[in-house]
């Protein structure tokens, strides 16, 4: 799974696979916390995160919205810049 971006310990993730289900999602790793992030709603669909790291991510992900669908659509790798 490509990492798309890192910031304040994050990891953001998402994979590159055909089999890969809706709706359009990536995935986040904080330490031993794990998180799936709808893109389109920016609800954690799956995981653990904390508040104040989900409240993080959304605020990078409503940021990068454009670029994450467009990833997912043409499961084309490209780096995000992180949230600063």
């Amino acid at each position: 799974m490509p990492v798309i971006a890192r910031f304040y310990g994050m990891i953001i993730k998402m994979y590159f696979q055909q089999s890969e289900h809706n709706p359009p999602h990536f995935h986040v790793v904080y330490g031993e916390y794990v998180g799936v992030i709808d893109i389109n709603t920016l609800r954690m669909i799956e995981g653990d995160l904390p508040s104040k790291a989900l409240d993080l991510v959304r605020e990078w992900a409503a940021g990068h919205k454009n670029d994450l669908l467009r990833i997912w659509n043409t499961q084309e790798f490209i780096s995000l810049p992180p949230l600063t």
